[in-house]
């Protein structure tokens, strides 16, 4: 027998006798692999993804042999380029410092300079990673995470191809490795765009092997959605148009635009934002329950949850958008977008963007689904707000309830991650009075865990390639779908209403509500 588990492990095929398979408590730990950023040097790759990666191997799950290689046009050297990850993991990383678990890890730190359209480059890529394959242990699984502008993709896809690092061949041994490419948004611009793009991907990258990052998919709070509508009675018999009245989705920032006209003037908040994080809170709140936890049956209940959502016209009337002026941010007196460095001062872009839409099957039939976003706005937070139907009949005098509401569930992605439920209750006095409570959970006070950093989970998902929280192609085809005509609504004549910084948006947004004798929540 020993020797037939010998032979087995030797092959691969070897299996821990006390782990069941089924059992997803016990955090999995990513196999031999090497990771290599394009892009390395930007904001995205020093602030998130290089101290992701210190905090998976701070907790032990990644591959003793992990590598990690980046590439850019600077003149590192290996030593270099570690000692920008070692800056960057401690300035930003989620978990302690120790030394021991970084030199460990910057054992397996490379760098290749080059530009994109360098062939040299990437045969040195070619070689650095077939080099780490034998002092590393990394068994030809590459993931290559791609943080850099979309219309430099197909450079580096074709060079990845060409240089053979796209599709492995099988070893002896008969296991093949994998290869799997890593997206950040913007998935494109408009529906057209999208298709191209996708298709651009998937010459080189088949779509099981393609992973689209959305950081919201990452966050504990949005994947608690699934837990608190499936793993409870509670909530899901009423979960529909009989109860609910409507749904809000808000992403509200405090931040301004300055220094990011590169990248945002053109491309505004409906773009940026609710394409891709609020159509996907969309669909996880509006979504049947799938028949299992699968990756595939969740993506196949999100696709027809998006299928079945559609705009609500007329366009004029229900939606808005809106650009900041100069106003207050708490204490501080802050700018207008057109005085923002970089924008053009006849810039059109919006700052705000609100949507309405009608989830159309049978358990939504009727309800509005409200999505905005904007930048300097009243707080910074994001927020799911299922608000429900007044009772049918109120046995009170109309003074006893005048300060009662309507009942909500609020669902805090971000910052202050939890759960708030809002309903009646009487105010202590000899009086019958009613008034809105809340009952408040906190991930902060419930559990002793502290939560991951949306892109520790979306790496660690990728090595071990599990695409349950990345959308797939379908899924961002249907959000342009949906949001395109709104985009071609507000190209054809108009222009952005003004707000005051600081305020919760443009008046077009409340009368966008108001007209259904409705408003907005305030966060």
């Amino acid at each position: 027998m020993a020797g037939t588990a010998s032979t087995d492990q030797a092959a691969g095929l070897w299996h821990n006798p006390l782990r069941d398979e089924r059992d997803k408590r016990v955090p999995f730990i990513a196999g031999p692999c090497c990771m290599v950023i394009f892009g390395v040097t930007g904001d995205l790759s020093r602030k998130k993804l290089m101290p992701a990666i210190y905090d998976l191997a701070n907790q032990g799950l990644l591959p003793p042999g992990f590598a990690l290689v980046g590439f850019a046009r600077r003149n590192y050297a290996d030593e270099d380029f570690a000692s920008v990850v070692l800056e960057a993991v401690k300035k930003h990383a989620r978990t302690p410092f120790r030394q021991e678990v970084w030199d460990h890890l910057a054992e397996g730190v490379r760098f290749v300079q080059g530009s994109f359209d360098d062939d040299a480059a990437f045969a040195t890529l070619a070689d650095t990673l077939h080099n780490l394959d034998e002092t590393r242990g990394t068994g030809g699984n590459y993931a290559f995470y791609l943080s850099i502008p979309p219309n430099m993709f197909p450079v580096v896809l074709d060079q990845l191809s060409e240089h053979d690092l796209a599709e492995a061949e099988p070893e002896p041994d008969g296991y093949t490795p994998w290869r799997r490419v890593v997206i950040e948004k913007p998935f494109g611009h408009d529906l057209t765009s999208a298709k191209e793009l996708n298709a651009l991907v998937n010459r080189v990258f088949p779509e099981e092997q393609v992973f689209r990052i959305d950081h919201y998919l990452g966050k504990e709070t949005v994947q608690n959605i699934l837990a608190l509508r499936f793993a409870n009675e509670l909530f899901e018999p009423i979960w529909n148009a009989n109860y609910v009245d409507s749904v809000q989705i808000t992403m509200a920032e405090d931040i301004g635009l300055g220094g990011r006209a590169g990248y945002y003037d053109g491309i505004g908040a409906a773009r940026d934002v609710i394409q891709n994080h609020l159509l996907q809170l969309l669909a996880l709140t509006a979504m049947e329950e799938p028949t299992s936890f699968e990756p595939m049956q969740l993506t196949t209940e999100k696709i027809k949850a998006l299928s079945a959502t559609k705009l609500v016209a007329p366009l004029d009337e229900t939606t808005a958008r809106g650009q900041y002026t100069e106003g207050w941010q708490g204490s501080e007196h802050v700018v207008g977008l057109h005085q923002e460095e970089g924008f053009d001062p006849q810039s059109r872009t919006e700052t705000y963007a609100a949507i309405t839409l009608h989830v159309e099957n049978r358990r939504w039939a009727g309800v509005p689904f409200y999505l905005r976003t904007g930048k300097r706005l009243g707080r910074r937070v994001t927020e799911i707000a299922v608000v429900f139907k007044r009772a049918p009949h109120l046995p009170f005098d109309q003074t006893m309830t005048e300060e009662l509401g309507q009942n909500a569930l609020v669902i805090r992605v971000q910052p202050d991650e939890g759960i708030t439920l809002r309903f009646g209750s009487k105010v202590p006095g000899s009086g019958m009075e009613v008034r809105d409570v809340n009952m408040d959970f906190s991930y902060g006070e419930a559990f002793t865990e502290s939560s991951p950093e949306a892109y520790e989970r979306l790496i660690l998902d990728v090595l071990l390639g599990v695409p349950s929280l990345f959308p797939v192609n379908a899924e961002v085809e249907l959000s342009w779908r949906i949001l395109d005509p709104v985009l071609a609504h507000w190209a054809a004549g108009g222009k952005p209403e003004p707000y005051e910084a600081g305020t919760w948006g443009p008046t077009s947004a409340d009368e966008m509500l108001a007209r259904s004798g409705r408003e907005w929540r305030r966060p």
